[in-house]
């Protein structure tokens, strides 16, 4: 056992250096203030009052926090039917779907997203689809849709395989019970299926919402720029203003409220297992 400990080491210390360090410099700049030498500072909240008492910033975060909820709620309704169709296909046919659902996510998520740009702009597959059709909208590209597609198609395939595994996981025996005591299929889907399944429920809205909300390449291409998240805020704060105290200050918060949703999310997992949820 002690042999075991020895050899963990070096995986600590690399996540102390590659997560916790950089979480703790964050949290450093977040509440501090450079004085008129380098090596001096004080410390000081204002960089999260600024960002609390803006109602510009707290637009930008309910926006962020909308988006990625309209995502998730997406990709569920989405989600769901594809992961149960699979599920209930025989096995190598199960294989062959979920390769062609991860197949895309072989590709980087940038180049994907780039690819939609073509599509949407006027001139593109899609925007000539559409007018053939009679559409004689606006353009497609550099919108809130655009923005919530790219989102919804990057992230659905999490979705889709978490429901799937819970899915694939479940007794089928349960089912068989369930018709044999004269429960239609209806009945067996909400009373056994579905309890079943939400433990991949709660995990693939966590895969999917985490990382909608703090996207930011995603509507800065999609959007142009003039679709603004939190993201965007976090990466202009630092790249371009230079300001990287109120930029952490940012970060801090997203990371909070990532954490207070993972805490909620486990609570109700734990309850829906039949525990306390402490």
């Amino acid at each position: 056992m002690k042999r075991f400990s020895q050899l963990a080491i070096p995986y600590i210390v690399w996540a102390a250096i590659m997560l916790v360090l950089p979480m703790a410099l964050i949290a450093l700049y977040s509440v501090t203030e450079l004085g008129n030498t380098i090596i001096s500072f004080s410390f000081t909240l204002d960089h999260y009052v600024k960002f609390f008492t803006d109602p510009d910033f707290l637009i930008i975060l309910w926006r962020s926090i909308l988006i990625a909820v309209k995502t998730t709620v997406i990709c569920l309704i989405l989600g769901y039917p594809v992961a149960y169709y699979i599920a209930r296909c025989k096995e190598k046919v199960q294989n062959i779907l979920v390769l062609c659902i991860t197949i895309p996510m072989w590709i980087n998520m940038l180049v994907r997203t780039y690819a939609w740009i073509g599509l949407l702009s006027e001139g593109g597959l899609i925007w000539k689809i559409f007018h053939f059709f009679g559409w004689n909208g606006s353009e497609l590209l550099y919108t809130e849709g655009s923005v919530l597609l790219g989102m919804v198609y990057n992230f659905l395939p999490f979705m889709i395989l978490q429901i799937n595994t819970a899915l694939c996981k479940m007794d089928h025996s349960l089912l068989e019970a369930s018709a044999d005591l004269g429960a239609a299929p209806a009945q067996t889907f909400l009373r056994v299926t579905l309890p079943l399944s939400l433990p991949g429920v709660i995990n693939g809205i966590t895969l999917v919402f985490l990382p909608a909300v703090s996207s930011f390449f995603i509507p800065k291409l999609l959007g142009g720029g003039q679709y603004f998240l939190i993201g965007n805020l976090i990466e202009n704060q630092f790249i371009t203003v230079g300001e990287w105290n109120f930029g952490s200050a940012i970060s801090m918060i997203m990371a909070v409220i990532m954490m207070l949703l993972m805490m909620a999310v486990r609570r109700i997992e734990l309850r829906n297992q039949g525990g306390k949820g402490e």
